[in-house]
């Protein structure tokens, strides 16, 4: 099925060191706080990133991994970054930060005359993977500092910098794997492999996060050097969590990932149990709060349902991989929704559009942010399809909060190309309800190209399926989950309205009329173009794209969640049968 999507952007390298030179001299200004961490980490974040560009610029010219003045600078100014990092974190975010010299000079260097195409960290942007328990998880691994750390590019171009870091080992290595997303190998010049291997007696560290539906990342590095000489016993691998790789890992890959260590640690011990209180989430979201004495529940993975719905028959499906980290905090006087919305400055970014629907009245009050997280207004109610609204109430409500997005929040970000969306709907048609189906949704797409003049991207929601919504004890509509899915890790980003008018349509099952009524209210709120051809081409675009997605979902869930995701696929399929007709 076709849902992920990689996020790329094309920058000028000089416009990148702009961004991070201002980054770090402002935590040169600062004192020291937990906010000045983050600007570190966000600097880190974005030099990892341009690193890695810079890095994969080199090999698309050569072919392969090689010998390189550029990289090897880039390498020695993100362990810089993770030296200051790891000092900031083990003195409680206290100390003074201690950069080298020369660094705006070393910066400088870090130049391509060319534009270049840099990968958003997926792990950083939405997984919740913090840099620092890469510092932890190489603390305990008792390797030692002639450990040599390969990081994979993407992020393991800065993930193998801290681990480097915490090993007091030399600058990192990166490599990037090619092939098949399953079968990936090394392309790597002799010059660089004699670097690497110079002593293959010592132990390598292995560093990116996952591993994923294969692990052949990992894998293929692995084969690497165990072909290059190394034996078996020296490699050591640092994922972003403890469990096997996916169903698509080969046996060899499967038998040394379980035999070699596997240095973790995972997301609760590292901001959960940690020992020291100022490393915690817990405080981090109290301080935001001012409360001194609080509960933590963990909401994550559709554990939200048990606290929404009192019947566990009634529970909406839930894609558990793909859902933000999510806490329930508690106090006297009130509670508040703990949710990742991401680093690098994302998790503001977001809530200042969020302040805007909730002034307006749409979306709960945003107390503020810590670190890679927002913390909202925790509001009583029942889910919307449990209470009271009548549809009209409801129809009418769906166009004031669709007609205010398309109004006052413009895109921030790309999305998916018409033709891309087409494309990527009558993809996974073909794989779930097969050729002829799929021939049908083809007609009803007809010539995307038709409508590229007549659309405007905004700031769309993306979810608006019913159990987003809640009634809350006060009788008003509020929509729980607003800020996240445009900027999620799939293809569609932000798109035209009128996504998300047919994606209304489609999840609250609107007849005729009421779409037209819908329409209507956006259309007038936002003076967009909401003609029926526009609609049924992003419906039928739209039920292409969830009809992926669950059938992605109920292919990795386990047997209480496959039933309810089932029935989810089906929905979409029945209506995708409405829509193309006999």
């Amino acid at each position: 099925m076709l849902v992920y999507g990689d996020v790329e952007h094309i920058e000028s390298a000089a416009a990148v060191r702009a961004s991070i030179l201002r980054l770090m001299m402002a935590c040169a200004e600062m004192e020291p706080s937990r906010e000045r961490h983050e600007t570190l980490v966000r600097a880190f974040i974005l030099t990892g990133e341009l690193v890695q560009g810079l890095a994969d610029q080199e090999f698309a010219s050569k072919g392969a991994d090689d010998l390189s003045e550029l990289q090897d600078a880039g390498a020695k100014f993100l362990l810089m970054q993770s030296r200051a990092i790891m000092h900031s974190w083990r003195n409680g975010f206290a100390g003074i930060l201690s950069f080298q010299e020369d660094w705006a000079a070393e910066l400088e260097s870090l130049d391509s005359a060319d534009p270049v195409r840099m990968k958003r960290a997926e792990g950083y942007a939405f997984y919740a993977l913090y840099p620092e328990s890469y510092i932890e998880a190489a603390s305990i691994s008792n390797l030692t500092p002639k450990t040599v750390v390969i990081g994979i590019r993407s992020i393991g171009t800065g993930l193998a910098a801290l681990v480097s870091a915490a090993l007091g080992a030399e600058p990192a290595y990166s490599v990037r794997p090619t092939g098949h997303p399953f079968e990936r190998q090394l392309q790597v010049t002799a010059a660089l492999s004699r670097r690497i291997l110079a002593d293959p007696e010592t132990d390598f560290a292995i560093v990116d996060e996952g591993p994923g539906l294969s692990g052949s990342s990992f894998g293929c590095v692995g084969d690497w050097l165990q072909a290059n000489g190394v034996a078996s016993g020296r490699l050591h691998f640092f994922p972003s969590h403890a469990g096997e790789p996916g169903p698509h890992a080969s046996e060899p890959h499967r038998t040394r990932w379980r035999d070699r260590p596997r240095h973790v640690v995972s997301f609760d011990d590292f901001t959960s149990k940690a020992e020291d209180p100022r490393h915690r989430l817990h405080t981090w979201a109290a301080d935001v709060v001012g409360v001194a004495r609080s509960s933590w529940r963990d909401l994550s993975g559709g554990a939200w349902r048990s606290v929404r719905y009192r019947d566990p028959s009634a529970w909406p499906p839930s894609f558990m991989q793909m859902e933000k980290r999510k806490f329930l905090m508690e106090a006297e006087g009130g509670a508040w929704h703990v949710k990742f919305a991401g680093l690098c400055g994302s998790d503001a970014e977001k809530a200042r559009r969020g302040s805007l629907l909730s002034e307006a009245g749409f979306i709960p009050k945003i107390a503020g942010t810590c670190y890679g997280f927002i913390v909202e207004e925790w509001l009583e109610g029942v889910p919307l399809v449990n209470s009271g609204p009548t549809r009209h109430h409801i129809v009418d409500h769906l166009g004031r909060y669709l007609g205010f997005r398309a109004r006052h929040l413009p895109a921030l970000n790309g999305g998916a190309s018409i033709q891309t969306l087409s494309e990527m709907a009558v993809f996974n048609v073909v794989e779930a309800a097969g050729p002829d189906t799929a021939a049908k949704l083809r007609r009803v797409i007809d010539t995307p190209d038709r409508l590229s003049g007549r659309l405007r991207r905004v700031d769309t929601d993306n979810r608006l399926h019913p159990w987003e919504w809640l009634t809350t004890t006060a009788g008003r509509i509020m929509k729980t989950d607003a800020l996240d899915h445009n900027a999620a890790h799939d293809l569609i980003g932000c798109q035209d309205i009128a996504w998300d008018v047919a994606g209304a349509c489609v999840e609250f099952q609107l007849s005729s009329e009421e779409r037209e009524h819908l329409a209507n209210l956006v259309g007038r709120e936002a003076d967009c173009d909401l003609r029926d051809d526009v609609l049924r081409f992003f419906e039928a675009c739209y039920l292409g794209f969830q009809i992926g997605l669950w059938s992605q979902a109920k292919a990795s869930a386990d047997c209480a969640e496959t039933e309810r995701i089932g029935s989810t696929v089906k929905r979409y399929l029945d209506r995708l049968a409405e829509l193309v007709g006999p």
